[in-house]
């Protein structure tokens, strides 16, 4: 969506393969993919990685080196590999508070 910021080194991988025929090479095997889809304002900071089906939610950060597996909310901080949610935005307070 709109005003995202990618810093460098991001990848986006919207797809796996398969593996469970282990007399085939997995060159060979099916392809799955899943949309990412990464929300107005987001910010994916520098070699985090993005897997398939994920979902940034607006107005949230990756910190750097993050390996998202699992969609972020809105208003979010997540860090770590897996990554993780650290931070949310209070509406109430107007505040990031760590989680």
């Amino acid at each position: 969506e709109d005003d995202v910021i990618f810093a460098q080194n991001v990848v986006l991988s919207g797809l796996n393969h398969a593996y469970q025929d282990i007399e085939t090479p997995i060159h060979k095997q099916p392809i799955s993919t899943a949309q990412i889809i990464v929300k107005s304002g987001a910010w994916i900071a520098a070699n985090s990685v993005i897997t398939a089906g994920v979902t940034i939610g607006k107005n949230s950060v990756v910190a750097a080196g993050s390996v998202v597996t699992k969609n972020v909310p809105d208003y979010s901080v997540v860090a770590g590999n897996p990554a993780r949610l650290i931070k949310q935005y209070n509406s109430e307070t107007k505040t990031w508070e760590r989680v």
